[in-house]
């Protein structure tokens, strides 16, 4: 931690990026460390490459989030923000971090390290909650925009404070973000009530088709791209999928496929806490967290499927 602190107060231009198809705690760290940026008087400039999802289209960004590279030049560090790995961000970062000094913030297993300055911490509830603590280190508060951006990431990668990640320092940094002014009501609703209908449409469709296996343990959908295209879906109405599987009594880890526009298979697993999925995610390819991981696999879905189930069964003991 302190080696980034030092970086952060010694650059004046800073691009900070995250990774490809971002969540809340991914554009929530890239908010909330580029606010940090500004109130310690540096310029910031945003990256990544699938730009600002729809459904966090309200986050209060310090700037435009460009989805290509500026030139590098203007910078003195790359920040990369929840990257698990450096092919996270896309072709373009990865190159552009192989050549340019970074900081690395993140939480996930087996991060590798590749930055100039690294500060990787497992159990963090989320990047988020580890730009809030440089924050704090800095004497900077949680307030305002940057407070609601170190929410989102904390309350979206703990699942509203469900999941097994949820510690006792995360919720207290929340505490103090809403004793100094964050309403929990009105962002929680920002974060929730963005579905539209094609994805409530979706969602009928993969749910009411999904397979149970090892006696109801192990929960299986998939999604088509004759399904999205047909019901007017994108990728995007997809996330949150597995995890509602797991709701299922008796379901203990669900396996979740969706074809994507380039032919591949996006892969997603969940679990509940006390199954770690992660090295199945990373035997293909991907890597994520205990019980949340995933990966992108060259295939198709009649001939990975069946692979990925006699893998999750060897982790059932089925």
């Amino acid at each position: 931690m302190h080696d980034v602190l030092r970086a952060l107060q010694s650059g004046n231009r800073f691009l900070v990026a995250s990774h490809a198809a971002p969540d809340g705690d991914a554009i929530g760290s890239m908010a909330a460390m580029g606010h940090l940026l500004l109130a310690l008087g540096k310029q910031v400039a945003l990256y990544d490459i699938s730009g600002l999802p729809r459904g966090l289209s309200w986050v209060k960004l310090p700037g435009e989030i460009a989805t290509e590279l500026p030139p590098l030049d203007d910078f003195d560090f790359i920040v990369a923000l929840d990257c698990g790995d450096s092919r996270r961000g896309g072709p373009a970062l990865q190159q552009a971090m192989a050549q340019h000094p970074t900081i690395v913030v993140d939480h996930h297993v087996n991060n590798p390290q590749w930055g100039a300055h690294n500060w990787v911490e497992v159990t963090r509830s989320s990047t988020c909650e580890m730009v809030a603590e440089l924050a704090l280190t800095l004497g900077v508060p949680l307030t305002g925009a940057l407070g609601e951006a170190v929410y989102l990431g904390i309350v979206t990668d703990t699942g509203h404070f469900s999941f097994d990640n949820t510690s006792p320092h995360c919720m207290e940094l929340v505490a103090q973000i809403m004793r100094q002014g964050l309403k929990p009501a009105p962002i929680n609703e920002l974060i929730q009530n963005q579905w539209s209908l094609p994805r409530f449409r979706l969602w009928g469709e993969v749910l009411g088709a999904a397979n149970l296996y090892f006696g109801g343990q192990l929960g299986v959908i998939r999604i088509t791209r004759e399904q999205l295209e047909r019901l007017g879906a994108d990728a995007e109405d997809c996330d949150g999928l597995a995890n509602f599987l797991l709701r299922v009594k008796g379901c203990r880890v669900v396996q979740s496929l969706r074809e994507d526009e380039a032919g591949g298979l996006k892969l997603s697993l969940r679990s509940v806490s006390e199954l770690n999925i992660q090295p199945v995610a990373a035997a293909f390819g991907g890597g994520g967290h205990r019980c949340a991981a995933g990966a992108s696999i060259k295939g198709a879905l009649d001939e990975v499927e069946p692979r990925l189930i006699e893998a999750l069964g060897q982790v059932l003991g089925a």
